[in-house]
């Protein structure tokens, strides 16, 4: 810039602040120079015009955006020459600009939001930190829907802090409603850029699910949520399991393996702690797993076979196969079950055979055939069999 020459704009002298706060603070000062016009106007029209303090008003606005509908316009020499003077050159002109910026602020406001440089104003959200290696989008479209199918979480923003998506998020994610901010979480300032000390809950992914160093990289992010009494609010991913105990050693509410197919169970670590505990043991196959035992079902209620792998011992019943091969969930307790197969959450380390599930079931049915043939009510069948086993 040339010696004594002015800058066009002041963001060109200027360039070390935020643009959306020059902008903001250009064009509060020219609205209240305009509206310091205005009202110096209409007190002119009005003390120089037989007019009325409305009339005057109505005047000097429609003047101002051009209408012109002609009812009402300046008689006087004072009137006219305030006209010229205030409105034509000073306000219309202040109008024009306070219009340009307003327009130039949603351009750099659209900028920002596309390339993860606005900080939204958010709390009470979800705050996903860091990307996937593989299969990002896949993974966030799944999560974000999952997550929202649970009650309460219907509408809840979500947002992605990672240096992924330099040029914007793709079109499935923004359609959902995600939004990111470009940042790591090894960065304090990134952090409070997310508002993560608002957020409702925290999840902490692993950036590479195969690779255990980078457990480092994310105890990392989760001792600065930790010194920020976040830890209660994050859900982390831990590659190598001897590293739990570190995690655990800083207060972050759930650990689990990285399972990128199932972001289900991320899901139901967020909205039930605790419980991604249970699917991933059904899923390690150490301490316990489903096992199917292919035996035929019959005249037994689901509470009565429920009841009767439970006081022998074996397990815990989830499902059963019918005659047509379809696997039933979770059926009513009270409902005669008839199939051909059953599974039982059972104890890995010593995994039941078919034999001694068959003589357990057949043992309770024995014992509820005594116990109809003595009491001769089938109504109370449920609660006997809760009670006598």
């Amino acid at each position: 810039m040339q010696k004594y020459r002015k800058p066009l704009n002041p963001e060109h002298q200027m360039t070390h602040l935020p643009m959306s706060g020059i902008i903001k603070t250009r064009v509060k000062r020219l609205f209240l120079i305009l509206a310091g016009l205005l009202c110096f106007q209409v007190l002119v029209i009005w003390w120089a015009e037989e007019l009325s303090l409305f009339e005057s008003l109505w005047l000097t606005m429609t003047t101002l955006v051009t209408v012109g509908y002609g009812d009402y316009a300046p008689q006087t020499l004072i009137g006219r020459l305030s006209t010229i003077a205030v409105m034509f050159l000073t306000a219309i002109t202040l109008l024009t600009l306070i219009v340009s910026d307003y327009i130039e602020y949603r351009f750099y406001r659209r900028e920002r939001i596309i390339t993860g440089r606005w900080i939204y104003k958010m709390k009470n959200h979800v705050v996903i930190i860091n990307t996937p290696s593989r299969g990002g989008e896949q993974y966030f479209l799944r999560i974000a829907t999952q997550l929202r199918a649970v009650p309460g979480y219907e509408n809840v923003p979500i947002l992605l802090l990672t240096q992924q998506y330099p040029s914007g998020l793709p079109p499935e994610l923004r359609d959902i409603g995600l939004v990111h901010y470009h940042g790591t979480g090894a960065n304090e300032e990134d952090l409070k850029s997310a508002h993560v000390g608002q957020a409702r809950n925290i999840l902490l992914l692993a950036q590479d699910e195969a690779d255990p160093a980078s457990d480092s990289y994310t105890f990392d992010v989760a001792h600065r949520l930790s010194e920020l009494s976040l830890a209660g609010k994050t859900t982390a991913e831990c590659v190598s399991d001897k590293n739990r105990q570190r995690f655990k050693a800083i207060g972050i509410r759930s650990i689990l393996r990285p399972v990128r197919t199932y972001p289900e169970i991320m899901v139901r670590a967020v909205v039930s702690p605790g419980s991604e505990k249970v699917l991933e043991d059904m899923f390690n196959y150490e301490q316990d797993h489903p096992h199917r035992y292919n035996l035929a079902l019959d005249d037994l209620t689901w509470s009565d076979i429920v009841t009767a792998l439970i006081r022998h011992g074996i397990g815990t019943a989830l499902a059963y196969v019918d005659k047509d091969d379809e696997i039933i969930c979770h059926p009513a307790p009270a409902v005669k079950v008839a199939g051909k197969g059953l599974f039982v959450l059972v104890k890995s380390s010593e995994t039941p055979e078919v034999s001694v599930v068959e003589e357990a079931l057949e043992r309770h049915q024995r014992f509820m055939e005594k116990v109809r043939s003595i009491q001769g009510t089938p109504e109370k069948d449920a609660d006997l069999s809760a009670a006598g086993g």
